[in-house]
């Protein structure tokens, strides 16, 4: 045990003068930082995307989500233009989607995604009644479809190649004013 906790405590050490923009966590244990930027290039990416609503009638085009840090939830928000169109609507309807959610950390490939899911908000300015209440019953769907499991950052091998040589693994992640923070704690004795 106290040679498992000299490892972590060197390995604390070697990591702050790490490219992999080390600090001490909330907690005090190693952590790796991920900044609001990095996120919102990664996530970006992803965007624009359609998506159908009713095939053939009803779609939204969706542009690339606003990210927005929520430390006190522990959660990422996200506010998207969106795009009501299709033959049911006769044109096109501008509105907003906005949505928050939890991360978690998939270590088969080293990425943060999106979970734990929850519509804020679904607007369309001028849409109908009837469409409007379509979209509305299909707004968690839709948030699914758009966000879930989306990754918002990928760690590389040499980001994790000192920690996992001192027996540390990505653990906590912690959403702070300034980004993320995923701690580092010790891998499970086998």
């Amino acid at each position: 045990m106290k040679r498992r906790l000299l490892l972590m405590a060197t390995g604390a050490l070697a990591l702050g003068g790490t490219a992999c923009s080390a600090s001490p966590g909330v907690r005090g244990e190693p952590g790796y930082k991920v900044s609001v930027e990095q996120l919102q290039q990664a996530v970006a990416r992803r965007f624009p995307r359609r998506y159908p609503v009713v095939r053939g009638l009803l779609d939204i085009d969706v542009q690339a989500p606003r990210l927005r840090l929520l430390p006190e939830l522990n959660r990422l928000g996200c506010a998207m233009v969106v795009q009501a169109v299709g033959p049911a609507l006769g044109r096109s309807y501008a509105g907003e989607f906005d949505l928050d959610f939890a991360l978690r950390y998939e270590a088969s490939d080293r990425t943060l995604r999106a979970h734990h899911l929850r519509v804020n908000s679904l607007y369309f300015a001028g849409l109908p009644p009837g469409p409007a209440e379509l979209l509305n019953a299909y707004g968690p769907a839709l948030a699914e479809q758009t966000l879930h499991e989306v990754v918002l950052h990928q760690l590389r091998p040499q980001d994790l190649a000192l920690p996992d040589g001192l027996g540390l693994e990505p653990g906590s992640i912690t959403v702070t004013p300034q980004g993320l923070l995923i701690g580092l704690v010790a891998k499970p004795l086998r």
